[in-house]
């Protein structure tokens, strides 16, 4: 049984997207950062750099903070949703790209245009023209791709699940998917899963899944 610590934000959902495709059984420890629960002593036992998502695996003992290292663990644990050889690393590479690049820039945007627009016009202007840039490096790694991985068809890994719950909020980055056709269709390819539509609302239910 594994317990997972998250909350409603694009990092959150990465795991549990990937705990729902999985299919295991886990337990959901709502951490909510809205009110601060990030810092509560038993949390930060878990995760000293108090923040979500983490879990704790009781199967192994073993207890993890940072989203990238989880969904390598729960992949390697699991043998799915990762490929072997060369595509390996490329796999990581854009799992990389996502931890490094896309999710900080785009938590950027998301702080000073959704939430304090109007404060700092040099910050919005700069991290809007960010984002569409690394919408369009996503957007060129996906021609006659279906997932980042891979050739035609593709694989869909865990690299897929780190990047989409962040280009779910692309109103939030005033971005027009519209704009960006490969990403579109991948967007929307990965949305109609099952799984996903699943993991998008743990540990509770926001709003319904922008169409895209």
């Amino acid at each position: 049984m594994i317990d997972l610590y998250s909350w409603t934000t694009p990092n959150g959902r990465k795991v549990s997207i990937l705990l729902e495709e999985l299919g295991v059984s886990y337990t959901v420890k709502p951490i909510d950062i809205s009110k601060d629960e990030q810092f509560a002593p038993d949390f930060l036992k878990v995760a000293p750099n108090n923040r979500i998502p983490a879990i704790v695996d009781h199967d192994t003992g073993l207890q993890l903070m940072e989203s990238g290292a989880i969904m390598l663990y729960l992949a390697n644990k699991y043998d799915r949703f990762q490929v072997t050889g060369d595509e390996y690393w490329h796999m990581l590479e854009w799992l990389m790209w996502q931890m490094g690049g896309l999710g900080p820039m785009l938590g950027q945007a998301h702080h000073f245009v959704k939430y304090n627009r109007g404060k700092a016009p040099y910050a919005e202007d700069r991290y809007v023209k960010e984002a569409h840039r690394l919408y369009k490096v996503l957007n060129t790694r996906l021609e006659g791709r279906d997932y980042v991985v891979g050739q035609g068809a593709g694989v869909y890994t865990i690299a897929d699940m780190a990047i989409w719950p962040w280009v779910s909020r692309h109103e939030y980055h005033e971005v027009d998917l519209a704009g960006f056709p490969n990403v579109r269709q991948w967007y929307r390819r990965i949305r109609e899963r099952p799984a996903v539509q699943r993991g998008y609302h743990v540990p509770k239910f926001v709003q319904d899944i922008p169409e895209g």
